[in-house]
């Protein structure tokens, strides 16, 4: 009743404006003439109705204005509108959703909204659309999404997502997009200055002691040390006084650029403040005293590189440095000590003179000292003809001296004789070996050439070993042709030991190599056969002379059976390939015999003669007849 009284109230407004527009006309009952009052009525009726077409056409212009006004709103909305089918496809997008997408509309429509998230975002988006797919009436969701934009380029947007069911449609998701890269780079700009220092870009000590906790949690998982290295430029309070703050400024950047260059991608720098940084090296070993010597050695490069000159707007510069160092290990130590610790051994490098290293821990210290200590006795040796060789002859079934092994031996003057178990491995680490090597091919080489003249001595072959790094010189070749050269021998009493883990480093550098030196004479032995990477594939490809089999096997003869049916196997092998074998580290008759019984025909060891000085190996040549 109500509308039907509205719409009377409407009629009745509608034909008393009409009536008041005709005021010129006479109303009807004044003039009494029914043609009159006809006509009355017929004029009002189309002034009525010329009033309502003008009120719908207001009504229908309002419309559409109001259509406009909501297009306008949604195409260009700052937020990108997409309605998605429960397949995932896109059903509907505004204008902002393509540009976010930078794709045209006709061409995103029906393809799935899935191929424009990053990949690692994807398993999200897809457990809350499957969600939303299962529960329609469930609440509006959020997310946070790397979205790829079809130029390459990629966007950070918060995603809005809604459900909705209708009766008459399936499911679909309304999805609104919000770019929110500026702020997402804005939070990480301040997490950025948060964490890292703003000069030199590295981590600062907020940082640092968080990737430390971290780090002694995986210690007490791995089981392994770490390191702290604490290092402070010396006298950089007089460069700041001297040449300003901004040269000082440019110092402590390239120092930050010198460290990281001299790390390992997960071990950690970072600035303190001042002149003051602190390396942090994880999983170093799980020995202690390993760890210590890889501490050092990172120390020592670390020395050695902020002491390379620098230029500094024109300044030539030079900066030393001290550095404390300490070992980490489980939560042995809390780190606030533990940067307590490294700060005192800084502070002792200074006391020690500056530009050195120091470890907090004494034990640790003595090691490293000691490491150290031989290391540089290392590098005077050659120069100071401390190197001396030592002969093993080498025997066959016969008790003829076939040849013999030129072993290294290093008489210290202070330390005595020094083993090569002791000092090989330095040098083979600090790269001295390819000297030391060098040394020992050309005295051995002099030494066969000076057997020449002694009758009891001129028909023996000498072997000699040859470190990986020396080998596998792209010009050893032509080294080993040098000295052959030089000295003059025969090439066919001369030969190279290598062992397996040489041989088939780079299998085809080797065989090229041992071909091309064949050929000149030079024979082969592989050492240690079977301790290695024994593997009958490559040892076919391998043009050999000899396969020693190593002490370990010959050692345990007669006492263990595992160890003879290696031996044995070896030794038919060998036989086989049409390839010599001898074995070292002989020391009883027992031992001997049972190799001859199985057809090794060839010996070394102390059954025989231990390694002796050339003089005394001559006289044991000489007094064998």
């Amino acid at each position: 009743m109500n509308s039907t009284w509205k719409g009377s109230e409407r009629r009745k407004s509608l034909r008393d404006q009409a009536e008041a527009m005709l005021g010129d006309i006479k109303a009807p009952e004044t003039t009494g003439n029914p043609a009159e009052v006809m006509m009355h009525e017929l004029m009002v009726h189309k002034v009525e109705l010329e009033m309502q077409n003008e009120e719908l056409r207001q009504a229908y212009s309002s419309l559409e204005e109001a259509r406009d006004r909501y297009l306008d709103l949604y195409e260009f909305a700052p937020v990108g509108y997409v309605t998605l089918s429960r397949e995932g496809l896109i059903n509907e997008i505004n204008l902002t959703g393509t540009v976010l997408l930078g794709i045209d509309r006709t061409k995103l429509l029906k393809r799935r909204f899935s191929q424009f998230i990053a990949p690692q975002d994807k398993d999200r988006w897809y457990r809350l659309f499957l969600s939303m797919m299962k529960n329609p009436k469930a609440d509006a969701q959020d997310i946070g999404l790397e979205l790829n934009h079809a130029g390459g380029t990629s966007i950070h947007a918060h995603l809005n997502c809604l459900p909705k069911m209708t009766s008459d449609a399936p499911t679909t998701v309304r999805v609104a997009i919000t770019d929110i890269t500026q702020q997402h780079r804005a939070s990480e700009q301040i997490e950025h200055l948060a964490f890292f220092d703003p000069l030199t870009n590295l981590p600062n000590r907020q940082l640092l002691k968080d990737r430390l906790h971290q780090a002694l949690a995986a210690s007490a998982r791995n089981k392994q040390y770490g390191a702290l290295l604490f290092i402070d430029l010396d006298n950089f309070k007089t460069l700041n006084d001297t040449l300003g703050h901004n040269i000082g400024d440019l110092l402590l950047q390239e120092v930050g650029r010198r460290l990281l260059s001299r790390m390992r991608e997960n071990d950690t720098a970072a600035r303190l403040g001042g002149d003051e940084f602190v390396v942090m090296l994880e999983n170093l070993s799980a020995n202690p005293e390993n760890a210590a010597v890889h501490a050092q050695d990172v120390g020592s490069k670390i020395l050695a590189a902020l002491n390379e000159p620098y230029l500094l707007e024109g300044h030539d510069y030079r900066c030393s440095s001290s550095i404390g160092a300490t070992l980490f290990y489980e939560h042995a130590v809390a780190e606030d000590d533990l940067l307590k610790h490294v700060d005192i051994a800084m502070y002792q490098a200074k006391h020690n003179g500056r530009n050195t290293l120091c470890f907090f821990d004494q034990a640790m210290q003595v090691v490293v000292t000691g490491r150290a200590g031989l290391e540089a006795d290392l590098r005077l040796a050659l120069e100071q003809n401390q190197f001396i060789l030592y002969y093993q002859m080498q025997k066959n079934h016969d008790g003829q001296t076939l040849g013999a092994e030129a072993l290294l031996r290093w008489q210290h003057p202070v330390r005595g004789l020094v083993l090569p178990m002791e000092f090989i491995p330095l040098a083979e680490e600090t790269g001295q070996i390819l000297a030391i090597g060098q040394w020992v091919m050309e005295n051995a080489c002099a030494q066969l050439k000076r057997w020449e003249n002694n009758p009891h001595t001129q028909s023996l072959h000498l072997a000699i070993n040859v470190s990986a790094l020396q080998f596998h010189q792209p010009d050893f070749v032509e080294q080993v042709q040098a000295v052959l050269t030089k000295t003059a021998i025969d090439p066919n009493r001369f030969k190279i030991e290598l062992t397996e883990s040489i041989a088939i480093k780079n299998i085809g550098d080797t065989i090229s190599k041992m071909h091309a030196l064949k050929n000149i004479g030079v024979s082969f032995a592989m050492d240690d056969f079977g301790t290695g990477y024994s593997s009958l594939a490559y040892l076919t490809q391998l043009p050999l002379d000899q396969i020693k089999i190593d002490r370990s096997f010959v050692r345990n003869i007669g006492e263990k059976d595992s160890d003879a049916l290696i031996v044995q196997t070896i030794i038919g092998i060998a036989n086989n390939l049409c390839i010599k074998v001898i074995a070292e580290g002989v020391e009883t008759e027992l031992q001997r015999a049972f190799l001859e019984q199985h057809g090794c025909l060839q010996y070394q060891g102390y059954l025989f003669s231990k390694p002796v000085p050339v003089e005394e190996f001559e006289n044991l040549i000489k007094a064998l007849g």
